[in-house]
């Protein structure tokens, strides 16, 4: 198996690949400023690439998924909720997507937007802004909801197993991994809170927008193509 970490410095974006021994790939979450580099790791491990899954429309960066649909034949997904057009297959929660002998299950976990998906693989689970390290994602646009994330984060992820590796969507401090026991215990937003606890502090975040969320939005709605 290939399991690997990309880092995107610009927006502080967390891009997966996967890929099975007999060189079945998966993207989860690429920025379209990588996407020659994901080439050429591709192109260096003889990887055909069979998926690229997006997290969420995000809106700090625009996705290389039609891009690398472009160049490489590869099916584009997202969730239906997202309610883009710009993708081949619309999720649901419980779907199963396959590559080679490997899957990976679909997890619905509404609030950071409506449409955020997290991605369960063996032992890890690819949480996108849903659940970050000792964080979360932010709740005050693109239709978000606290107690929905509330509930997502309470009654879908920490229900997994303790042991579950969390990789996230995004780090602003350098860390890379952490573990549903660790979130549960350490994560200041949500660990030990009330719904009411926690709706009170996503409501008082006082965050800026992001500076390309009127570029990105749009865009990503599409896959990824700008109008």
């Amino acid at each position: 198996m290939i399991f690997r970490q990309l880092f995107d410095d610009d927006s502080s974006t967390y891009t997966y690949l996967i890929a099975d021994p007999q060189g079945n790939a998966v993207l989860i979450d690429p920025v379209v400023e990588r996407v020659e580099d994901y080439l050429k790791l591709l192109a260096k491990d003889s990887l055909t690439l069979r998926l690229v899954l997006d997290t969420h429309v995000h809106a700090d960066h625009i996705t290389g998924s039609q891009t690398l649909k472009a160049r490489t034949g590869a099916t584009t997904a997202i969730a239906r909720s997202c309610a883009a057009p710009g993708y081949d297959r619309l999720l649901e929660d419980g779907d199963t997507l396959t590559f080679g002998d490997e899957r990976l299950r679909v997890i619905a976990t509404p609030g950071h937007t409506p449409g955020s998906l997290c991605y369960r693989w063996r032992d890890r689970v690819f949480t996108g802004d849903t659940l970050m390290i000792n964080s979360c994602g932010r709740t005050d646009f693109q239709q978000g909801s606290a107690v929905d994330l509330y509930h997502s984060i309470t009654e879908k992820l920490f229900t997994l197993p303790d042991e579950t590796l969390i990789f996230p969507g995004h780090d602003y401090k350098g860390r890379r991994v952490s573990s549903i026991a660790e979130e549960k215990v350490l994560n200041v937003r949500i660990s030990g809170k009330s719904e009411a606890e926690f709706v009170h502090i996503m409501n008082n975040l006082n965050l800026s927008t992001p500076k390309r969320m009127h570029e990105a939005v749009p865009a990503n709605l599409l896959g990824g193509v700008k109008q």
